[in-house]
């Protein structure tokens, strides 16, 4: 397997045979959802003309043509579009999350950022951007290649609002339970970068911007057609959608105003209509999404098919607990066992969405929504058998942990057992993923290439 680097030591456990059908599914989806192999398959240069898909730019008509990112997946579309550009490339600067050795870059230069925290090489790669834009002119062309994560790994906070205190909010509304489009609205609104405050730098400065985009926002529809531009809103390249009042909102449904630095609350709370994020642009800009969170479960059906698995979509929009997620999906397992319904099996059920984690203070434990979705799900079908299920975020690292996520199937609950873990513990302290990597369950693949949140399949033979 290409993407999933510990196969054969997940696979010397457990329900082999139902376990090997979903390792094998996940790794061919990687595969179809790799940004670098997307973009090289769409972008090209000839006889000094550069062509995304349908539209092109005659790169003669531009002095300089900067290259600028961020994300989970930034690693392989940054490669690919430096790849491509070569030599008409002046300048690059992106924040990633985890370099690999095998990353290269013939001009460009990239920092690691924090996520889910922003740290201080985030917000060096910020404001270098920042420079970059301010030094351009009107004959320039920005490209863009932004996908989820960039919120914490391209930080740059307003005046008067410190690296620290931005840090000390993120974590604060990361452990409150809020869904991403809540805590979205807060960060975008005390950034110099996000809620679309680069897209409106560079089209001060009166030059053009182009916007490579893997779209993890919950809630879209699935991708027509990756080479035609669209309409976008979000991220630090497009119009923003969430208001002050938004952020304000977030912060007060989940009793959050005496945990934010005051600094933070001073701030939203000050109705200077300076400080609401872009909500328009009107020209300058070309937006090419090369995924959405949709797409993986739709890609999956056509994997699904050719290794001849009935297989259906539950959901492309689930939010909420993991853990209760997770008993969930084993409640569907065991009705699908038992009545053969919604789908018969064998089979695979397919879900896409970002289940999150609400972590009270003091918990030390390891993992992501990832792991303790598998475990949820590992409880509700130990005393069935023929089925099993993964969880995993896209990108390749779940929660805290360097695992995409976990795999469990009806013997998982015995193995951490006997491990001397007790389930309801691992989940008060929330370290599913402590169990999970001690019984050799945690699915390790690196960057993926690609970030459309969470993806769940859920293998139930008869």
């Amino acid at each position: 397997m290409k993407y999933i680097k510990n196969a054969d030591i997940l696979l010397k456990h457990g329900d082999v045979p139902a376990k090997g059908k979903i390792l094998e599914l996940l790794d061919r989806l990687w595969y179809e959802m790799d940004s670098y192999r997307i973009i090289k398959n769409m972008v090209k240069i000839e006889d000094g003309t550069l062509h995304i898909g349908e539209c092109s730019w005659d790169l003669c008509k531009k002095k300089n043509i900067y290259l600028f990112g961020a994300g989970k997946a930034c690693n392989a579309m940054a490669m690919a579009m430096d790849e491509v550009l070569g030599e008409h490339l002046s300048k690059g600067i992106i924040s990633v999350k985890i370099a690999e050795p095998e990353d290269k870059y013939k001009n460009t230069i990239a920092y690691v950022g924090g996520h889910p925290l922003p740290n201080k090489e985030g917000m060096t790669a910020a404001l270098e951007i920042i420079k970059m834009i301010d030094d351009a002119c009107s004959d320039d062309l920005f490209i863009s290649v932004i996908s989820g994560g960039s919120s914490a790994l391209l930080t740059c906070s307003v005046d008067g609002i410190t690296l620290e205190d931005e840090i000390c909010t993120q974590d604060t509304l990361l452990r409150s339970g809020a869904k991403i489009g809540e805590i979205n609205a807060v960060r975008r609104h005390i950034s110099l970068t996000n809620g679309g405050r680069l897209a409106e730098r560079i089209l001060g400065k009166g030059a053009e911007l182009i916007n490579i985009i893997v779209d993890d926002g919950i809630g879209e529809l699935p991708l027509v057609n990756r080479n035609v531009p669209v309409p976008y809103s979000a991220t630090p390249v497009a119009e923003d959608s969430t208001t002050l009042q938004d952020a304000r909102d977030c912060i007060e449904n989940y009793n959050l105003k005496n945990r934010i630095p005051k600094s933070v609350i001073e701030y939203l709370w000050d109705d200077d209509p300076k400080k609401e994020t872009p909500k328009a642009f009107n020209s300058g800009i070309t937006h090419f999404v090369l995924n959405s969170v949709p797409d993986s479960c739709e890609e999956a059906l056509k994997i699904a098919k050719d290794m001849g698995i009935n297989a259906m979509v539950f959901s492309t929009f689930l939010e909420g607990e993991a853990r209760e997620a997770g008993y969930f999906f084993g409640s569907l397992a065991r009705e699908i066992q038992a009545n053969k319904r919604p789908i018969v099996p064998p089979c695979f059920v397919f879900c896409s969405g970002e289940a999150t984690t609400t972590v009270l203070d003091g918990c030390t434990g390891k993992g992501g929504p990832g792991h303790e979705l598998a475990l949820g799900f590992a409880l509700e079908v130990k005393d069935i058998d023929n089925v099993a299920l993964a969880s995993v975020d896209t990108e390749g690292t779940d929660g805290t942990t360097v695992f995409a996520g976990g795999i469990a199937d009806t013997h998982t609950i015995r193995q951490i057992e006997d491990k001397g873990y007790d389930y309801y513990e691992i989940m008060r302290n929330h370290d599913s993923g402590g169990a999970l990597e001690a019984i050799d369950s945690s699915i390790l693949t690196g960057n993926t290439g690609t970030n459309v949140c969470d993806f769940n399949v859920m293998y139930i033979g008869k």
